[in-house]
């Protein structure tokens, strides 16, 4: 499986600071371009320091021509704090008092299986499509230390291929819901852009990237955009193994 550019920094901060200049870049070039940007955002604690820092360095007029989703959430309310839009919402969305009409979020407060319908329907209706799918410009995600990704872990792995947009999958841990995209909407991306930092990731990451292991066990592994645009940004610690 081909991997196209790895960005590698030396610690989590450094790279925090490279993604949010390249987001910073990435506003400014398509400013203006006559259509929505759509991008889908994901959660975990490296984006969370990413959005505090673009509330510090991007106003609302940069954003003006974004309308913002999520990969996945938790099936939680969104004033809970494992709730990924509750925390993008405290991050970014309102210190840059982003228009309400451009933000679409997962409600998690919602059943699951229904909710997932519902989103999926809303993405059908707001992005262009390729092959039945909804197309983002940008898709960000994480990886978890078991290889997953968005929402689909590795014990549900055949959720990757749902003929639909969003589907409803569960932690294997602890169980808790969750609604995620779909690995359809991830490889039709124009752009889409791993965050990942953190020792406890190296093994898996040396695995998809060696192809070695259990990794086509691995969600994560799957992610290969038709579009070729695909990036890793990493820090050292993830990377240690390679």
């Amino acid at each position: 499986m081909e991997r196209k550019r790895n960005y590698i920094y030396p610690d989590k901060d450094s790279l925090v600071a490279a993604f949010v200049c390249e987001v910073s870049r990435y506003l400014k070039e398509h400013s203006g371009g006559g259509g929505p940007l759509n991008i889908a955002l994901s959660g975990g604690s490296t984006p969370l320091a990413i959005f505090r820092q673009l509330a510090e360095q991007t106003s609302r007029e940069d954003w003006s021509d974004v309308h913002l989703y999520w990969g996945d959430e938790r099936c939680v309310p969104p004033d809970h704090p494992e709730s990924n839009y509750g925390n993008a919402r405290e991050a970014l969305l309102e210190p840059v008092a982003l228009d309400q009409d451009r933000i679409h979020r997962i409600r998690g407060e919602e059943k699951p299986h229904g909710e997932a319908g519902r989103y999926g329907e809303v993405l059908l209706k707001q992005l262009p499509l390729e092959n039945g799918f909804p197309v983002f410009d940008w898709i960000w995600l994480g990886l978890g230390a078991d290889g997953h990704t968005a929402s689909i872990f590795p014990h549900q792995i055949e959720l990757w291929t749902a003929g639909s947009p969003c589907i409803a999958s569960s932690h294997p841990v602890t169980g808790q819901p969750r609604i995620s995209i779909s690995g359809g909407v991830i490889n039709v991306a124009k752009r889409v852009s791993f965050i990942v930092s953190g020792k406890e990731k190296a093994a898996v990451i040396k695995e998809i990237f060696f192809k070695e292991g259990r990794y086509m066990e691995y969600p994560a592994f799957y992610v290969n955009p038709g579009s070729g645009n695909l990036e890793w940004y990493l820090d050292q610690n993830a990377t240690n193994l390679l």
